[in-house]
């Protein structure tokens, strides 16, 4: 494995009885980059996303993270190693505050999540890094607001201010923008441009529009199989992708 590769596959596999949903996927992550996951329903995206996390066990192939074979490493030892991963639904503490969500994240870092019989003032210590990671994705105003009580966007900022917690090397975001208005979309891609600095991001994503204005590199997936890959202009001149994929996004865009 090159070093300019964070993560790499090798003929990555998964079988559900008989019916095979990802299928010899060959994917290299380029350090520094943020590269896109993209494909029709059905395509195998998510099922990848879970074999990379390790949620799912691959059937046959190789999984390498900084050049170690991390394809039966466990889901927790993968995050200390510095893959972390938000999720599709938002994974945040609804009746927290904003602050004590992030606060939390901060705890699972230093390994000090479960000890309740620390004092408050333990955990006050921690408050000065959360108030930058809220400020780093515009939430500051926020980190005393019942979680619960913000729009859906804002929640996804938070999702990754925890994310960010974890200082991750890599970071897998799974659906970013999904359930969102157009103005909480933009807002959630400046913010990954923001945190992208310095880091290395995979995401799937099935919005053409925040895929070709955020990713370096794009891999299409269909029917399991890596279909293309490329960047944004290579990809979607791609005819087979356009059949399979964009000519789709295109129609129900238009409709």
């Amino acid at each position: 494995m090159s070093q300019d590769f964070v993560l790499e596959t090798q003929g990555l596999t998964k079988e559900f009885k008989g019916f095979t949903a990802v299928d010899n996927v060959n994917l290299q992550v380029q350090r520094g980059h943020i590269h896109a996951l993209i494909g029709p329903n059905g395509a195998g995206k998510t099922t990848c996303f879970n074999l990379l996390t390790k949620f799912l066990t691959p059937t046959r192939g190789t999984i390498l993270f900084n050049g170690k074979d991390i394809t039966d490493t466990a889901p927790n030892q993968i995050a200390r190693l510095g893959m972390v991963r938000s999720f599709q639904i938002s994974a945040v503490f609804p009746h927290l505050s904003v602050l004590e969500n992030v606060r939390i994240a901060l705890q699972r870092k230093l390994g000090t999540s479960f000890h309740f019989w620390k004092s408050e003032r333990t955990l006050n210590d921690l408050n000065d890094r959360a108030m930058e990671l809220l400020t780093s994705v515009g939430l500051e105003s926020y980190a005393n607001t019942v979680t619960v009580e913000m729009p859906y966007g804002r929640k996804r900022a938070l999702e990754l201010a925890t994310t960010l917690a974890l200082e991750p090397e890599l970071m897998l975001l799974d659906e970013p923008t999904q359930g969102m208005g157009h103005e909480d979309v933009d807002r959630v891609v400046e913010l990954i441009k923001q945190v992208a600095v310095g880091r290395t991001i995979l995401m799937v994503e099935h919005n053409l529009h925040v895929v070709s204005h955020l990713s370096d590199r794009i891999t299409v997936l269909a029917r399991g199989a890596v279909l293309a890959e490329g960047d944004y202009e290579t990809v979607s001149a791609n005819p087979q992708v356009r059949e399979a994929y964009m000519g789709t996004a295109a129609e129900e865009d238009a409709a």
